[in-house]
């Protein structure tokens, strides 16, 4: 397929009744393992992930160049198509894009930062027109910070600040809109009444409802961000401690590398 033809179908799948669910990948390595799974339908980096992974903490402090060149890496090693986390666009939406489709990613999530509604917006835009100038049905996954860096707002405030932007993003051509907290089952009520069924992403974190209950409310997608990294380095962290400790390596290694 072109890559016009995956954006679309990464499109489709953001919009489709089931939700979709990707799995946050950081290199190479990480994509392959959860690609070759039959359930993986995409994937999606995570930002933070792959700046830990270079030595650089969270919030466009990694250079863009290395950012998009392991995304496109990611994106050439597996048959799915790939979302990319291009964090607030660093300094350049429109052409952080650009040069992101020139790797092969398919779609990203783009932080308003809780920045001003009409630069956010404008933000929005400009991706998209880069997008449509290449000819390539991007699927951009724009995230609010309305509740990240508003919560300490009344809930009111925080939710209608969120459906608010979200509604402006949806209008400028994004296709769905990432609210990223914990929230229960009213938060996410709230949002898809006010944002619109299958246009609401979120995070998969402890105290969200289940991928089940997420899918009867009218979720489009689900991710986990930089949590999947911090389990496996959990568990390399655990195996190594055992091996101090006198262990052995288990059975059933599987050589997914």
């Amino acid at each position: 397929m072109t890559l016009a033809d995956t954006a679309a179908e990464l499109r489709r799948l953001h919009t489709a009744p089931e939700l979709l669910q990707v799995v946050n990948v950081w290199d190479v390595v990480s994509a392959k393992a959860v690609a070759s799974l039959p359930e993986t339908r995409a994937l999606a980096t995570a930002s933070h992930s792959i700046a830990s992974t270079f030595g650089y903490p969270d919030g466009e402090q990694i250079p863009v160049e290395i950012m998009l060149d392991m995304a496109g890496r990611i994106a050439r090693a597996v048959d799915v198509p790939v979302s990319a986390d291009l964090e607030a666009g660093y300094g350049d939406p429109a052409e952080t894009v650009r040069r992101a489709i020139g790797e092969g990613i398919a779609g990203a999530n783009l932080e308003d930062e809780l920045k001003p509604l009409a630069e956010s917006v404008a933000a929005v835009e400009g991706a998209v027109a880069a997008a449509d100038a290449e000819g390539v049905p991007f699927a951009l996954n724009a995230r609010t910070d309305a509740f990240l860096r508003g919560s300490d707002r009344p809930r009111d405030v925080w939710i209608a600040d969120a459906i608010e932007r979200g509604r402006a993003y949806l209008d400028a051509g994004a296709t769905c809109v990432f609210v990223p907290g914990i929230f229960g089952e009213d938060e996410v009520v709230e949002l898809v009444d006010g944002i619109g069924a299958y246009r609401v992403s979120l995070i998969g974190l402890p105290g969200v409802p289940t991928p089940a209950r997420l899918a009867e409310l009218g979720i489009a997608r689900l991710s986990y961000g930089p949590t999947t990294q911090r389990v496996a380095l959990g568990a390399l962290q655990d195996l190594a401690a055992e091996l101090y400790a006198g262990g052995v390596l288990p059975s059933g290694i599987r050589a997914l590398n």
